[in-house]
């Protein structure tokens, strides 16, 4: 990987992250799922030629930023792992998740979960998580892991390399009639 592409995907990543975060007001603690196809970020067909290089790159970006925020990062692994995700231990307890056996490589897991693997200092593989937003590079489809109600965000970078950005944060649902009230200034049903 060329150095310019190397410093324009830890870019990229940054930036897009960041924007999620400030769209949706993510606070301190919450988790960001990150789906990953580094064969995509490269040009490829997804799953057909992942590189831990771009995963690197992906890692180092998201990782600068989730420190600086106080966020946790989970990484989604590929099908053959049943998109399991990758998550410190202590955030798992945290959730109250339960860890599965097993060590994502990139045939099994996919490059960016067994480069995340590798990089946490406790890592542990979860079956699923309720994040409170995510980032999808490539197509990897995040949505199962997402809490409800999901918010489109559209990024000013399309494209992460080579592979399609998409994002979104979740909302709490909103319940209720006619006379539901979803904000404290909004009290038109009292009294």
């Amino acid at each position: 990987m060329v150095q310019k592409e190397t410093t324009a995907i830890i870019a990229a990543v940054k930036k897009v992250l960041t924007e999620l975060i400030e769209a949706g007001g993510l606070r301190k603690g919450q988790l960001v799922v990150f789906g990953v196809s580094t064969s995509e970020v490269m040009g490829k067909h997804i799953g057909t030629a992942g590189t831990l290089d771009a995963a690197k790159q992906i890692y180092t970006g998201a990782s600068e930023v989730a420190r600086q925020y106080g966020l946790h990062l989970a990484f989604q692994c590929c099908e053959h792992l049943n998109r399991a995700l990758v998550i410190e231990e202590d955030v798992a307890e945290r959730y109250g998740l339960d860890p599965v056996s097993v060590v994502p490589v990139p045939k099994a897991g996919g490059s960016m979960a067994a480069y995340a693997y590798r990089q946490m200092k406790r890592p542990c593989v979860v079956e699923q998580i309720k994040a409170h937003a995510g980032i999808d590079i490539g197509d990897t489809l995040i949505g199962m892991h997402l809490r409800p109600v999901a918010v489109p965000v559209r990024p000013s970078i399309r494209l992460i390399g080579e592979a399609h950005v998409t994002m979104a944060y979740t909302r709490p649902k909103l319940v209720g009639g006619a006379r539901a009230v979803y904000t404290i200034g909004d009290e038109t049903c009292l009294g």
